[in-house]
Order: structure tokens, then C-alpha cells, then sequence
């Protein structure tokens, strides 16, 4: 995963037909489920901010970030595109299984989104990054994750999304994804089809794994791990959204 992300770094925003643009929309979408469901949230630790995509668009929308990935490629280009827009967010390496012992506990709000959850292979993994992020919170606390609704026919056979083109340095340069599955999990291909100048890389395959994990069973890891009040909020971003909160301390008598 991490060697599939530091590769990918510099090219990411080529999945997206408009990067800046989806930042926008996603970081108006999340700001919104933030401020009606933790209205009392001023920071936001983003456990998996890839290159970026909701930290910066969060941070330009005024809320303190603090934000972390496994991929250290990732998290340069992070801080390069927050400092070419003159965003402070303090970004670090770090995996999210992990995350409550490199961030500490007390934070407002935990972001998991991009569908990167579903990277770990196995549910006691991601139940052991749900309870670091459960333990990063301050009681009252949310967590917000963003997934795939994976269905049982995206692994009955080979799948190959749609072509995004684009023209970069008067190149044109186009990129897919193609799954193979095996259940329950799927090994994802990304095909990066045009030279950039490189006549030796005009068409790159990446790799890596993910587990077709369905957001039932992660809304019920969610309260195995101790979230209460746990949710799926559908219609207000582009993948289904799963919310629940730390429980606040007990008054003591």
C-alpha cells in the first residue's frame, strides 16, 4: 500500500477530472456534516490525508488541521500544495492503525475518508485502527469515515471503471482502474497511460489490495470499537458516510 501511494504521489490528482474542483465540493460536503453533528469541533485530525485532497480543502475553509498517511510521498506533496496556497496544516507519516499512539488522545474530530480504510485486509485490522481512532478522541468526540458501499456483484468479475483524460504539458494522458477479484478481497490496477516527457513510462501500472468490506459490517466494528450513536449518512458526499461519537465522561456523583 504504501509503495502503490508514494509511486502514485505525484500523478494522483490525475484520478479526478477536476482535483481542485472535487476538493472544493467534498471539503463544502464535509463542512457541513461537521458543524451539524459536532457543533462544539474546532480541529480535525485526517488519519489518511493522501496527497491532500480533504485537508486542504477543509483547512481553506478555516478549520485547524492536523493530518497523517502511511505514505511519505503523499505527505510531501501534501505539504508542498498546502504551502503553495498558504494553508498551515501540520502533516506527519504515519499509519492509521497506529494512529492514536503517534497523534495522542483529546482531538475534536477524526477524518478517515477516501475509501481508505478498506485498504486493511482483515477485520481485526480495521477494528484495531477503529479503536485508535476512538482513542484519539476527547470524550464527545466524532469520528467520520468515508467508504465504498461495496456490493457482492463488484466481485463476481472483472471490472474496468471509466477513462479519465487529461492534457498535462500538451500530453494527453489517461487513467483506469481495473479490479480482479478475490473474494473477499480485489487487487486494484491503475494504468497511467502517457509519456510526461518519458517516452520509457508511456503506460505505468500501480497495484495494490483492497478488501470489498461492506459498510454494515463496519458500522458494527464501529461499536465493537466504542462509538455510540454510530450512523451512515447517505446523499451528502460522494460515498457513503459513517459518523459516531466517543461517549462524553459520566458526571461523577
Amino acid at each position: 500500500m504504501q509503495t502503490f501511494y508514494d509511486f502514485l504521489a505525484s500523478d494522483y490528482h490525475l484520478v479526478y477530472e477536476d482535483w481542485n474542483a472535487s476538493m472544493i465540493r467534498q471539503a463544502a460536503a464535509l463542512d457541513t456534516v461537521i458543524r451539524l453533528r459536532w457543533p462544539e469541533t474546532s480541529a480535525i485530525l485526517d488519519v489518511a490525508c493522501g496527497i491532500g485532497t480533504q485537508s486542504l480543502g477543509l483547512a481553506a475553509l478555516g478549520w485547524s488541521v492536523r493530518a497523517s498517511d502511511l505514505s511519505p510521498a503523499s505527505v510531501e506533496r501534501a505539504r508542498r500544495e498546502a504551502q503553495a496556497r498558504g494553508l498551515s496544516i501540520g502533516f506527519s507519516v504515519a499509519d492509521m492503525r497506529d494512529a492514536a499512539e503517534f497523534h495522542g488522545a483529546g482531538h475534536d474530530l477524526v477524518l478517515c475518508a477516501d475509501n481508505s480504510l478498506p485498504h486493511l485486509q482483515t477485520d481485526e485490522e480495521i477494528l484495531r485502527a477503529l479503536r485508535q481512532f476512538f482513542a484519539c478522541l476527547r470524550p464527545g468526540g466524532g469520528c467520520l469515515l468515508s467508504m465504498r458501499d461495496y456490493r457482492p456483484e463488484d466481485l463476481a468479475e472483472r471490472r474496468e471503471l471509466p477513462v479519465v483524460e487529461h492534457v498535462v504539458d500538451g500530453d494527453r494522458m489517461r487513467i483506469w482502474q481495473v479490479w480482479d477479484p478475490d473474494p473477499p478481497h480485489y487487487e486494484l490496477s491503475l494504468h497511467i497511460l502517457g509519456t510526461r516527457g518519458d517516452p520509457a513510462g508511456r503506460h505505468r501500472v500501480l497495484r495494490t489490495r483492497y478488501y470489498a468490506v461492506p459498510v454494515e459490517r463496519v458500522l458494527a466494528m464501529m461499536h465493537e470499537a466504542g462509538f455510540v450513536d454510530v450512523r451512515r449518512l447517505d446523499g451528502v458526499f460522494y460515498q457513503p458516510l459513517l459518523v459516531g461519537d466517543r461517549p462524553c465522561e459520566k458526571s461523577r456523583s
